[in-house]
């Protein structure tokens, strides 16, 4: 071995060796620790002290035992990628966890796990719609192609039902989904493979998973691998959309490395450069100018709180690196209104820049009237003597918020939300009870795929004074008939 870029482990402890020598060494330079055992275990040196180097261990520690002998690659730690990833579950190596045979490497691209995002000459802005089928978001709270959407909430308010409703929706518009499981169970991430499998999903998905049985070294590599994954498919041309679930774990996992290396701890007992860590794979999101393809590489980032406490460090930093929220409320969770999206406290800073004509038309009165109606029930609670104007907004907003409510696994068409949202506003629901009007949204639909309003409706126009006309008739047709269906 060269000298300079060999040394000897001197300690093992917790997926963390100390090694002598390896002067030449590099920061976040992979090496290779050679086992009594003749094994090869991989790791990467973080810690380049004046007399040792620490390296995180990246295989199974152990194996790792004092004295082994060690040696510097020369590279940087990366994944091989190519199309066949799609439909499989890896570990942010790259190696199949799903049991069903290796991938087959042809066409293949090595990708750097940690590198520069592109600069602002090689992007353009976010245009393009990525819908996630879910009404709420899609008329308020709007994500583009190649936009960082944060989402937030306490644990059980239905973040990670919102990512996998997004990914399942993908599965017709030509965007590549690849979900990052951080610290979580196995039979969780089992359970979302099966539900995508299901819908049809998972032939579009690339699922990257480090469980909570793997060490912190494994998890904070997840959401690199993850992001060098989407990256191969947005170089190509094509739309990606990635998922960190989650980065509050990523963030311990780092924290766990950081103090088993013995480097001076922050707030929180995070290390300083945690929200660098975050910023810089956040800011890999992209949407790739023309000339460089046109491809987008879209991230949700899921970030759990206690107690809904969005001022907490982790929250806060990541808020303050993404292009808007979408905050789930514990309580509206557990009032009924599924999925529990606080429309006050969510936002979406590409906004309407990303959305359809269609849907821009109805979904700015949407917004109007559901602030008026947030405001109005604030004050309406303090006294009962309400004018009929007054009455006449809190009932419009009551079914409003009624047709926002939406069953898991059933993503909505573009057609379908503008027609509904467009009842809503024009006041076709004021004479629907409102324990009916879940029921109502149901059959509605229903009966809509069924016309040939379908396809003028698909958003890409604006709803002109014909098209609203023959809508607003269609809607009264169907009232008449539910009403006698089910009213009568």
């Amino acid at each position: 071995m060269e000298a300079g870029k060999s040394g000897k482990i001197l300690e093992v402890k917790d997926g963390i060796a100390v090694a002598s020598g390896l002067e030449e060494v590099g920061a976040n330079e992979l090496v290779e620790i050679y086992t009594k055992n003749f094994e090869t275990v991989k790791g990467i040196a973080l810690n380049l002290d004046q007399e040792f180097v620490s390296i995180i261990i990246i295989g199974d520690y152990l194996k790792v035992n004092q004295g082994d002998s060690v040696s510097a690659t020369g590279q940087l730690p990366e994944i091989t990628v190519n199309k066949n990833y799609l439909g499989r579950i890896v570990d942010p190596l790259g190696k199949p966890l799903d049991g069903k045979g290796p991938i087959a490497d042809e066409d293949s691209k090595t990708m750097l796990l940690d590198r520069v995002a592109p600069g602002v000459i090689d992007r353009k802005d976010v245009d393009r719609p990525l819908q996630t089928g879910i009404m709420a978001i899609d008329a308020m709270i709007p994500i583009g192609r190649g936009q960082r959407e944060l989402i937030i909430g306490d644990r059980l308010t239905g973040k990670t039902a919102i990512a996998i409703d997004t990914m399942i929706n993908q599965r017709d518009k030509n965007c590549v989904s690849i979900y990052v499981s951080i610290g979580q169970k196995v039979s969780k991430v089992a359970q979302i493979s099966k539900k995508l499998e299901e819908y049809d999903a998972l032939k579009n998905t690339v699922i990257v998973m480090a469980p909570v049985s793997t060490s912190a070294a494994m998890q904070y590599l997840a959401a690199y691998a993850g992001t060098a994954i989407g990256e191969y498919f947005a170089e190509k041309g094509e739309d990606a959309l990635v998922v960190y679930d989650d980065l509050t774990k990523h963030a311990q996992a780092y924290r766990e490395v950081s103090l088993l290396l013995r480097r001076p701890s922050g707030r929180e007992a995070y290390p300083g450069d945690i929200f660098y860590l975050h910023s810089k794979i956040l800011e890999r999101s992209i949407q790739y100018s023309d000339a460089n393809g046109g491809g987008s590489l879209t991230a949700l980032p899921i970030i759990e709180t206690q107690a809904g406490d969005i001022s907490a460090y982790i929250p806060t930093n990541v808020i303050s690196i993404t292009d808007g929220q979408i905050f789930l409320e514990t309580s509206l969770f557990s009032s009924g209104q599924k999925p529990a999206i606080s429309v006050g406290l969510s936002v979406s800073r590409v906004g309407g820049n990303a959305q359809t004509k269609g849907m821009k038309q109805v979904a700015g009165q949407m917004k109007l009237d559901l602030a008026q109606y947030r405001e109005l029930a604030a004050f309406a609670q303090f006294g009962s003597d309400l004018d009929k104007e007054t009455k006449r907004r809190l009932d419009k907003g009551a079914r409003m918020m009624e047709t926002l409510k939406q069953n898991q696994y059933k993503p909505k068409t573009v057609a379908q939300m503008i027609s509904v949202i467009f009842a809503a506003n024009d006041n076709k629901l004021e004479q629907m009870p409102l324990n009916k009007i879940e029921l109502w949204v149901t059959q509605f639909e229903k009966k809509l795929n069924a016309s040939d309003l379908v396809k003028q409706l698909d958003g890409s126009q604006k709803l002109e004074d014909k098209l609203r006309t023959k809508l607003a008739e269609f809607i009264e047709a169907f009232n008449k008939q539910f009403t006698e269906d089910f009213l009568n």
